[in-house]
């Protein structure tokens, strides 16, 4: 008899529908085709103990169970419940009438007990999207899966609540899931706040202008300046996320297996701090089976890289693409997956291996020559791609234990949501720019006219300064984000003042 089931695969941050075939005929031996990968193979053995301890048996015929499309490679152990239901019913141990109205994943131990899957949330949008009535899955993923609404989430600890529920024999009622509740409730729930800072006026203000602008930042300072402090502060005042962006999001985290039991709805924009002994496929993605990096983890949030230039440069010249393109493409032999990659990348470093140059209270002991090949690590082409180089000076004693109130991520952030508010309308016609940090050469030359005092002032700054040729389009692009900030349509002079000095490392000389 010929029975059919479907699960799903994911590739990439999307899934697609798995049919599983299990046809019992004359015969003795078990097949398993439809280019399985080991675990997949596996799963007789997982099957046939979980199946005994139910009290049904192991069909002692031929079993030919395809899983279709056959040209596509199933990977992992997810499709161990949906073969089981398979088998019992080709070999007619069980009616399940509904079969074929739920999509079915879940990981068999031994005594039939569920394990958690990885990427429940994709699974499950192609759920609906096929319409199928509903999704059986193990009980630890249902709360993610439920973030799908017009689905029912059935939630199942072992195999024999499936088959119960398949057969009529148990309603498990479906996991509810409020996801715009949820969304909205945990939308600013901060736990740090630039109101817990002490001085530091300057770089906060260089992260409003970061944020309003989506611009890359690297902060240059000493040991104990507080660039990790103000790095961690720096998505409580982003724009709150989108419910697009935190579907896409949680994708992502979903697919990589990063949710957890307790899994819900990613609200907040991810703030991620890859060590610096990362490897270039951890960080991009990839692996014999292709998973997304760190930077796809950080997308719609922050990717921090703390001391930069001890990564290898391998890892940080692997980042300049997904800089540019705001995606990451892993190409296999026989397939080629996306992965988002819209982050904005804040980095920090010390000065010198010492990291005391240029400090104003103590000496820096580097070799002549060490202090510029300390920052050669960080080469053109990446340095290039981030708008703001900001020099953070230690906070004295004084400022330390001054007491004032400083101004909360609340207050900051409703100046950064107006300023990207016009900047949507400005790119509303434009595909894939939504920001400043994102135009081209061509549109910076449209949007960021500068008047005469403007140009004589960045023709002096760049003059006097030493700054390189790939300043130019960088200061404009700042001054436009400073300007959008200050409310104003056009470039005042003040303006591009302010953007010149977040150039510290093209200045000729700054290291020696």
């Amino acid at each position: 008899m010929l029975a059919k089931t479907y699960g799903s695969a994911v590739y990439g941050v999307d899934a697609y529908k798995i049919t599983v075939e299990v046809d019992v005929g004359q015969g003795t031996k078990f097949f398993m085709v439809g280019l399985p990968d080991s675990a997949v193979k596996e799963s007789e053995q997982r099957v046939e103990s979980s199946i005994k301890h139910l009290g049904f048996r192991m069909p002692r015929q031929k079993v030919v169970v395809n899983l279709a499309p056959a040209d596509i490679r199933k990977e992992g152990s997810a499709y161990d419940l949906p073969i089981a239901l398979g088998i019992l019913k080709a070999s007619e141990q069980i009616s399940a009438e509904k079969l074929d109205r739920y999509l079915i994943m879940g990981e068999l131990a031994l005594d039939g007990e569920l394990r958690p899957i990885k990427g429940a949330l994709p699974i499950a949008i192609e759920a609906r999207k096929n319409e199928f009535r509903g999704f059986i899955l193990p009980k630890e993923n249902a709360s993610e899966a439920a973030i799908v609404d017009g689905l029912e989430i059935i939630g199942v600890s072992t195999i024999d609540e499936a088959i119960r529920h398949l057969e009529g024999k148990e309603v498990i009622p479906p996991t509810q899931y409020d996801t715009r509740d949820v969304f909205f409730s945990e939308l600013d729930n901060y736990v740090s706040d630039f109101a817990d800072v002490q001085g530091q006026e300057n770089i906060k203000r260089a992260m409003e202008v970061a944020a309003a602008g989506g611009h890359n930042v690297i902060m240059i300072g000493p040991p104990g300046a507080g660039k990790t402090m103000l790095a961690k502060r720096l998505p409580s005042i982003l724009p709150p996320m989108s419910l697009h962006e935190a579907l896409e999001t949680t994708k992502i985290h979903s697919v990589a297996g990063k949710l957890g039991t307790d899994a819900h709805l990613i609200s907040q924009r991810p703030f991620r701090q890859p060590h610096h002994t990362i490897s270039d496929v951890a960080l991009v993605g990839g692996g014999g089976i292709p998973q997304p990096g760190e930077i796809s983890l950080a997308n719609n949030g922050v990717l921090f890289m703390d001391e930069l230039p001890e990564f290898k440069r391998t890892v940080l010249e692997v980042m300049r693409q997904p800089l540019e393109e705001r995606k990451v493409t892993i190409s296999r032999a026989k397939i080629s997956l996306d992965y988002p990659s819209n982050f904005m990348l804040i980095a920090s470093m010390n000065p010198c291996p010492c990291g005391y140059y240029n400090h104003p209270e103590k000496e820096c002991v580097c070799a002549p020559g060490v202090v510029q090949r300390y920052l050669n690590k960080i080469s053109g082409p990446l340095l290039d791609r981030i708008d703001l180089h900001v020099e953070v000076t230690p906070v004295s004693f004084n400022q330390m234990t001054e007491i004032r109130k400083n101004e909360s991520s609340a207050d900051i952030r409703e100046r950064v949501v107006n300023a990207r508010e016009v900047q949507e309308k400005r790119f509303k016609e434009q595909t894939g720019v939504f920001n400043n940090a994102m135009m081209s050469s061509n549109m910076v030359k449209e949007v960021c006219q500068i008047n005469d005092a403007g140009k004589t002032l960045l023709k002096t700054a760049m003059e006097k300064l030493g700054l390189s040729a790939r300043a130019y389009d960088r200061i404009l692009r700042v001054s436009r984000t400073i300007a959008d900030l200050a409310g104003t349509q056009e470039i005042a002079i003040e303006h591009l003042a302010e953007a010149i000095q977040y150039r510290s490392l093209d200045r000729d000389g700054w290291a020696g």
